[in-house]
């Protein structure tokens, strides 16, 4: 009680930091990552991607991603947007960071569902559910792309960048 009550008054009275560039506190990151871990193991599909590795579904991965996911997580070139420089948390740029190690599954729900607390939007009202799983393929095998998807992937390029 005497704990929830603290913490009540130190969010009124402005104690917890609302800046997006300002670093996090530790207890933060922990409640964040924690509670992303475990819902996570809960919520993602397990198994594998329901589409066919074809050439078909990763371009219009990679089209669906040039719309919705370039401007925070970089294009073709591997530079950051002048968006991706200003958000909190930072968003990974996929191109170096990329999520190929990570279950489809997982891609496919953070994709779907967005991350609370960060500037990931949640899709899966805006894109149907095979557009998820062809953005989730793109996503999955974008470090090793076929001669036609990667010269797809070679096109796109970031819009906002910094000239630096």
């Amino acid at each position: 009680m005497v704990l929830g009550l603290g913490a009540y008054l130190g969010v009124e009275a402005g104690m917890l930091p609302a800046n997006a560039d300002g670093k996090p506190s530790r207890l933060e990151r922990w409640a964040a990552r924690t509670s992303l871990r475990t819902t996570l193991e809960r919520e993602a599909p397990k198994g594998p991607n329901p589409l066919p590795l074809d050439d078909a579904n990763l371009i219009a991965g990679i089209k669906l991603y040039a719309a919705n996911c370039a401007i925070c997580h970089g294009a073709s070139e591997g530079k950051p947007s002048n968006i991706a420089l200003g958000v909190y948390q930072k968003p990974p740029q996929l191109v170096k960071d990329g999520v190929e190690d990570d279950p489809e599954g997982v891609t496919y729900w953070k994709v779907a569902h967005g991350i609370r607390f960060t500037a990931m939007p949640a899709f899966g009202k805006a894109l149907e559910d095979r557009q998820l799983w062809q953005l989730t393929l793109f996503l999955k095998h974008m470090d090793g792309l076929p001669p036609a998807p990667q010269r797809v992937w070679k096109a796109v390029k970031s819009e906002a960048t910094s000239s630096s």
